[in-house]
C-alpha cells in the first residue's frame, strides 16, 4: 500500500490545449473575447436589476445572484488559461490547485440548486400568484440563497478534501485547463475507488436531487398552465418557464457526464470540451437568455441609457 509520505509533488502541469504558435493567438483572442463579453453582459445585468426598482422582485433578485455566480464561476480558471495559452510555463502548485478545485466547485455547486431554488420561484409566482409576494418574501429569498450558498460550501470541500488528501507521486501532468477533480484524480498513486463512491454521492446531492426537484417543479407548473383557459396565457406561462428550462439543461447534462458517469476520470479531451460548455458557454448565455426574451429587462436598459445620454 501506497503511503501518504511517499507524495512528492509539489506542483501540476496544465496540459490545456495543445500548444500551437500559429493557433495560440487566434485560441487567446477567442477566450479573451468571451470573458469580456461574459463580463460586460453579467455585470450589465446586475447594474440592471439593482437600478431599476421594476425588477426588484424575487425573479430577478435570483437572476442576479446567478450572474454574480456566473461571473465568479469563470474567474477561477478563465484568467489563468490565458495565460497559459501564451506562456511556455503551465504550472501550478499544489496548494493553488486545491484552491481553485475548491472555489471552482464552490460557485458550480451554489450555482446548480439556485436553478432548483428559481423552480420554486417561478411555481410560486404561476400556481399562486395572490400570495406570491407574501410567500417569496425578501428573508426567504436571502434565506434560499444561502441554503444554495451552504450546499456549494459543504459539497465543495467534500469533493476537494477527498480528491487531495490522496498522494501524488508523479507523473504530474493534468489533461485539463484548470484543476478539476476528474482530470486531478487520474494522476493518484493509489486507489480511487473511494474517491469513485464519494463522488458519486456527492454528484447525487448536489446535482441529481436539485434537476429532479427542478423536474418535479416544472412538471406540477405546466399542469397549472394547462388549465389556463386563454391561449395567450397558456403561451406567455410557456414562456416564462422556457428560458429557465433551456439553462438549466445545458447546465446539467455535462456536469452529470463529466462527474458521475462510468469512467469520467477517463474523459481527457471530451473532458475538456465538456468543462469549456458548463464553465465558459453557459455563463456567456444565461445573460442573453433571460434578457432577450425579457421585455422588462429591456426596458430597463433603455431607461438607464436614456439616463446616461440625459447626464452628458
Amino acid at each position: 500500500m501506497q503511503e501518504l509520505n511517499q507524495s512528492t509533488v509539489t506542483e501540476f502541469i496544465l496540459l490545456g490545449f495543445a500548444p500551437n504558435p500559429r493557433t495560440n493567438p487566434l485560441l487567446f483572442t477567442f477566450f479573451l473575447v468571451f470573458y469580456l463579453l461574459i463580463l460586460v453582459s453579467n455585470g450589465l445585468l446586475i447594474t440592471l436589476i439593482y437600478q431599476d426598482s421594476r425588477l426588484h422582485t424575487p425573479m430577478y433578485f435570483f437572476i442576479g445572484v446567478l450572474s454574480m455566480l456566473d461571473v465568479c464561476y469563470t474567474t477561477t480558471t478563465v484568467p489563468q488559461m490565458l495565460v497559459h495559452i501564451l506562456s511556455k510555463r503551465r504550472a501550478i502548485s499544489f496548494a493553488r490547485c486545491a484552491a481553485q478545485m475548491y472555489i471552482f466547485l464552490l460557485f458550480g455547486v451554489t450555482e446548480s440548486w439556485l436553478f432548483s431554488i428559481m423552480s420554486v420561484d417561478r411555481y410560486m409566482a404561476i400556481c399562486h400568484p395572490l400570495r406570491y409576494k407574501v410567500i417569496m418574501s425578501r428573508w426567504v429569498c436571502l434565506l434560499m440563497a444561502g441554503i444554495c450558498a451552504a450546499y456549494g460550501v459543504l459539497g465543495s470541500l467534500c469533493y476537494t478534501f477527498f480528491a487531495m488528501r490522496l498522494p501524488y507521486c508523479g507523473p504530474n501532468e493534468i489533461d485539463h485547463y484548470f484543476c478539476e477533480v476528474p482530470a486531478v484524480l487520474k494522476l493518484a498513486c493509489a486507489d480511487t475507488s473511494l474517491n469513485d463512491l464519494v463522488d458519486f454521492i456527492t454528484g447525487f446531492n448536489v446535482i441529481v436531487v436539485p434537476l429532479s426537484l427542478v423536474v418535479i417543479v416544472y412538471a406540477n407548473i405546466f399542469a397549472a398552465i394547462m388549465k389556463i383557459r386563454s391561449a395567450q396565457g397558456r403561451i406567455k406561462a410557456f414562456s416564462t418557464c422556457a428560458s429557465h428550462i433551456t439553462v438549466v439543461t445545458m447546465f446539467a447534462i455535462p456536469c452529470i457526464i463529466m462527474y458521475m458517469g462510468p469512467g469520467s476520470g477517463s474523459l481527457s479531451n471530451n473532458g475538456k470540451k465538456m468543462a469549456l460548455f458548463y464553465n465558459i458557454a453557459t455563463s456567456f448565455l444565461n445573460p442573453v437568455i433571460y434578457s432577450l426574451r425579457n421585455k422588462d429587462v429591456k426596458k430597463a436598459f433603455l431607461k438607464l441609457m436614456g439616463q446616461s445620454r440625459a447626464s452628458q
